[in-house]
């Protein structure tokens, strides 16, 4: 999701002042060079190993943005560049983008920050330990570290708009059933505020309106004017191990300590955001990825 964020970094606040910085954004994959070159990012290839490049832009980096999902054996960014990190002479801030799926069940009760971590996944378990030891690092360098646990991931490209256009969206309904959302601009809208503020610790990104899923869909459906999908009783539903996962774990995520932090949500809820991408035309485009369920 690199290419959105680098969009609304910059577009989300016209008065911010990013100067002459360069951001430079790592991939798997060289085919994607072009795509972040023409977002306006300089691009640079990580496979799991410190090459030289790398290693000039992290001398040169204040402020340090981690998405990468950790692997069994640890966070890979960590593995390849703890030390280098811990040199850098201009770093002045971390981000690390993590999950609200470290909190697990909590039977749909509200839950914060101070909430116990209790990951049912193993993804989540790895999670967790990639948070403890971005917090160490920081903790040992002498340098803010932000924690940012998103909810579900949706924006122009992942959403039930374009579910609905072709034809792939589903009204799948277990009973008390809710999950926690963040449209993408509230993603970098809380990067940014924390960036510009130096903030340090744990923060929820999270729109104020935990929801059961098929009424997403329900409302995209009447601002299309077409006939929402039928119920589908989640016990007889046809779903992958991953996606059934998710309906393992049910909670209502708060968001008080970002907007302490100073941000105000562009999308406070789903219905704000689906009416601003309706209205606007903007749904089909860019491709906002998540790790968790929208």
């Amino acid at each position: 999701m690199g290419v959105p964020l680098r969009k609304n970094l910059v577009s989300d606040d016209p008065s911010a002042d990013t100067g002459t910085a360069t951001i430079f954004g790592t991939t798997r994959s060289a085919d994607k060079f072009e795509a972040l070159r023409q977002a306006g990012i300089a691009p640079l290839l990580f496979d799991g190993a410190l090459t030289h490049e790398i290693g000039e832009a992290l001398e040169k980096t204040t402020h340090l943005v981690i998405s990468i999902a950790p692997e069994a054996d640890g966070d890979p960014v960590l593995k390849a560049a703890r030390a280098a990190i811990a040199q850098m002479p201009a770093l002045e801030w971390i981000g690390y983008l993590s999950t609200v799926g470290v909190y697990g069940d909590h039977g749909g009760a509200w839950v914060d920050e101070t909430a116990a971590c209790r990951p049912v996944s193993k993804r989540s378990v790895m999670r967790v330990a990639a948070e403890q030891d971005w917090l160490k690092l920081g903790g040992d360098i002498g340098r803010p570290v932000a924690i940012l646990r998103l909810s579900g991931i949706y924006g122009p490209g992942r959403n039930a708009l374009v579910n609905l256009e072709n034809g792939t969206a589903r009204r799948l309904v277990k009973p008390d059933q809710v999950f926690n959302r963040i449209h993408c601009d509230d993603i970098a809208g809380a990067l940014w505020q924390l960036i510009e503020a130096g903030k340090g610790g744990i923060f929820n990104v999270t729109d104020d309106l935990p929801a059961p899923p098929q009424d997403v869909v329900a409302y995209a459906a009447s601002l299309m004017g077409v006939e929402a999908p039928p119920e589908i009783p989640f016990e007889t539903a046809q779903l992958s191990p991953m996606a059934r996962s998710f309906y393992g774990e049910n909670k209502r995520v708060a968001n008080a300590a970002i907007k302490a932090a100073g941000y105000s949500f562009r999308f406070p809820d789903y219905r704000a955001a689906f009416d601003h991408m309706w209205a606007s035309g903007d749904w089909r485009d860019g491709e906002p990825r998540s790790p968790m369920k929208g």
